[in-house]
């Protein structure tokens, strides 16, 4: 009877840990995060989220006529506000990046000089994320120089995933700067039904890592992009999703290491 009891006793112990760990997975706090990009520029959707109730990440074009705006329209009913950087693309129009955009024509210096005027015409800003970009953010100099920046300013990179290449995971580690990946676009396909697809995969995405990030817009896809979104609060409610503003998502340590801008 005693071998019979010390045998079994591992086990006991080791269905305990198990049934432990099951539980605390499944009582953690599931985070979502959805940035909307193009405040300052574009116009529609802009009042539907700016006025509305669900905890958005703000992400506002600098240069634009409405960017301090937007960007204090946004902090005033308690949004977070990011600078939305423009950045060259492989391919596009030059004049969908707007003025003073970052271009692999630049010298470091350059970069330098557009970012931190770029973060100060953004009132508010405590991250930065980037528009367009598949090409720049191939370019290790110009990103070195961008993060340099941010660095200095303590703020937060969201990598807006325009390029498998992106050099913003590499040097973000290096120089010790806070950085997330977007991980689904919610209006690439500009329907509201899309939109609601897309914040499924976001919640999927989320019960899975247990934090997730979507973008969309204001602007031509404004419109249905809030109405897809706002249409799929009861599922994420359902699934016990909570939606926050982006740096919520960062570690408790980074948190209190930066986003306090200078």
């Amino acid at each position: 009877m005693k071998k019979f009891t010390l045998f079994f006793l591992p086990l006991l112990f080791l269905s305990f840990d198990v049934n432990a760990s099951f539980v605390k997975n499944e009582t953690k706090e599931l985070k979502a995060a959805i940035i909307i990009d193009d405040f300052g520029g574009g116009t529609g959707g802009v009042r539907d989220f700016l006025e509305g109730d669900i905890p958005i990440t703000a992400a506002v074009m600098p240069f634009t006529e409405n960017s301090i705006e937007h960007a204090e329209w946004a902090h005033k009913n308690g949004f977070e506000v990011m600078v939305h950087l423009p950045m060259e693309p492989k391919r596009g129009k030059r004049s969908w990046l707007g003025p003073k955009p970052i271009t692999v024509d630049l010298s470091q210096s350059e970069v330098k000089q557009r970012v931190r005027e770029a973060i100060k015409s953004v009132p508010y800003a405590v991250g930065l994320n980037n528009h367009m970009g598949s090409l720049a953010v191939e370019n290790e100099e110009i990103v070195r120089a961008i993060v340099e920046v941010v660095k200095e300013k303590n703020l937060f990179i969201i990598d807006s995933g325009t390029s498998p290449g992106t050099k913003f995971p590499q040097i973000a580690k290096e120089l010790g700067v806070p950085l997330l990946k977007r991980d689904v676009f919610l209006d690439d396909i500009s329907s509201s039904t899309n939109v609601r697809k897309q914040m499924i995969r976001l919640a999927r995405v989320t019960e899975i890592k247990g934090k997730g990030i979507a973008i969309g817009h204001v602007g031509v896809t404004g419109k249905v992009c809030s109405v897809g979104i706002f249409q799929s609060m009861k599922e994420f409610e359902k699934r016990k999703i909570k939606i926050v503003p982006v740096s919520e998502l960062f570690s408790g340590n980074l948190t209190e290491k930066f986003f306090f801008p200078k």
